[in-house]
């Protein structure tokens, strides 16, 4: 595959993508511009984009998507009683498609040659992604580095970017990887990984 020259990142400022700013400038030698969707994550999004500056990224865009969000997924979800198992209001999976939208508009508006995720290969996500960037732009490439990169846990990520000066929300002792938005919260990694050990109590985010 030939390397891509511009590359649209979907950024949250979590481990994986501010890994990922780094590891596709050094592995693709790319332009690497972050994309950053406001879906009520309670964040500073101008903290965001210095990070992601200063990470590497040669631009961000930041696109306050609230209002859609809940409008054309949220509330839809709502009335269709979108429970995952009776419990689980699928807010991850409902903002996938909406992060995609505006993350496809933006690298057509920049000129790349393809866009780029963090998903890891755990649940849908990486599909909800590339099938949505798909049947939205098929001339893009979209990339999964954690399909490509060395990395084999998290603590190797931790690792990758303390050597190279990323600042990450995380560390070996809290490795908990959290989707935030307005809809739900969800926390994986580290010991949440083990389903009979209890999570504990710096797990939780309130």
């Amino acid at each position: 595959m030939e390397k891509p020259k511009k590359v649209v990142l979907a950024y949250s400022g979590g481990l994986d993508t501010s890994v990922i700013i780094r590891w596709l400038i050094d592995n693709y030698g790319c332009e690497v511009i972050a994309f950053s969707a406001d879906v009520g994550q309670q964040e500073d999004m101008e903290e965001v984009r210095k990070k992601a500056l200063a990470t590497g990224a040669s631009k961000v865009h930041i696109y306050d998507l609230k209002e859609e969000f809940l409008r054309d997924y949220c509330f839809k979800a709502l009335k269709a009683q979108a429970l995952y198992e009776g419990k689980y209001p699928l807010g991850t999976a409902l903002n996938r498609p909406i992060i995609s939208k505006y993350l496809v508009e933006v690298a057509e508006k920049e000129g790349a040659d393809a866009v780029a995720h963090g998903a890891t290969g755990k649940g849908n996500d990486q599909v909800r992604f590339e099938v949505s960037v798909m049947a939205l732009n098929p001339d893009i490439k979209c990339l999964a580095p954690v399909r490509e990169w060395e990395f084999k846990s998290r603590e190797e990520e931790i690792e990758y970017a303390q050597k190279h000066g990323i600042p990450v929300p995380v560390t070996k002792d809290k490795p908990y990887s959290i989707d935030l938005n307005i809809w739900s919260i969800s926390i994986e990694c580290g010991i949440l990984e083990d389903p009979w050990e209890e999570p504990p109590e710096d797990a939780y985010l309130i």
